[in-house]
């Protein structure tokens, strides 16, 4: 059935008009997919030159050209198609989710399965959420790992078995007072500043009652499991790439964090009559 010329523009104009939306919606969603996983990266303990991989590798995949700007705080994602037409901005809030290795890796291994198994965008959606519902690692087995591994740091530095028991039970009070409190919202800073004023009071006991022949070195270990160390490596590697603000921001942040353990540490050898310095 042959129609009218003028009926046959009108469908094709509707026709365009249709899938230049779809097209639209299809650049919005990437762009949003993209902007939430670069923010659950930068939350997670990423550094940005991971992040600029990852999603480029993704943007690969979906045959769309990517322009990210990574901030401390928030990253923004734009996202257009070959022709540059339709370019579309989404910006995320740094997701506040504390640094995890394990959803790190999660997050690093979904973009080569996206990239190597070609998976469109609601699979990949998918995939992400479930990353993102992922339990964390159990607080009590986390509990007993890190005092364990802090007493085998007083060992390696020389400390002796009673130096090691007294780091193991002051690192496990400690280390449960810090997820108490962050469990409570508490502010981090004075999280740090409580924990270690807590674990140094408790190893402290070993010096004021002579046990063993390195109490010093109890003391000195038993704050180990506090120490910043991701975000100082994360700032010299932001450094290194050029992402200058964000690697000082992760400086002044470990750095802050580093003199909240000390000032702890100090109040409570000060408060037991240690005065080493």
């Amino acid at each position: 059935m042959k129609y009218p010329e003028s009926l046959t523009k009108t469908m094709t104009a509707k026709t365009n008009i249709m899938n230049k939306s779809n097209d639209s919606n299809v650049m919005r969603g990437i762009a949003s997919f993209l902007a939430e996983y670069a923010a659950l990266l930068l939350g997670c303990g990423s550094t940005c030159i991971r992040i600029e991989k990852n999603t480029k590798r993704i943007a690969e995949a979906f045959e769309v050209n990517l322009d990210i700007f990574i901030m401390p705080a928030h990253v923004s994602v734009s996202v257009w198609s070959s022709d540059r037409k339709g370019a579309v901005m989404a910006q995320r809030k740094t997701a506040s989710c504390g640094i995890s290795f394990d959803l790190n890796t999660r997050l690093s291994q979904l973009s080569w399965e996206i990239a190597d198994y070609n998976l469109d965008l609601p699979t990949a959606v998918a995939h992400f959420e479930s990353i993102k519902a992922t339990k964390p690692t159990g607080k009590w087995e986390v509990l007993i790992l890190t005092s364990l591994a802090n007493s085998a740091f007083c060992r390696l530095f020389g400390g002796d078995w009673f130096a090691m028991l007294i780091v193991l039970v002051s690192t496990m009070a400690g280390y449960r007072l810090k997820q108490i409190m962050l469990e409570d919202g508490c502010d981090i800073r004075l999280t740090f500043l409580c924990a270690s004023f807590f674990s140094a009071s408790i190893s402290a006991g070993g010096h004021i009652f002579n046990i063993g022949t390195t109490p010093e070195l109890a003391i000195g270990t038993s704050v180990l499991y506090l120490i910043p160390g991701v975000p100082y490596i994360n700032s010299v590697s932001d450094m290194i790439y050029r992402h200058y603000l964000c690697a000082f921001s992760r400086f002044l942040d470990a750095a802050v964090l580093t003199a909240c353990l000390s000032a702890g540490l100090c109040v409570g050898m000060l408060i037991l009559g240690l005065r080493w310095f």
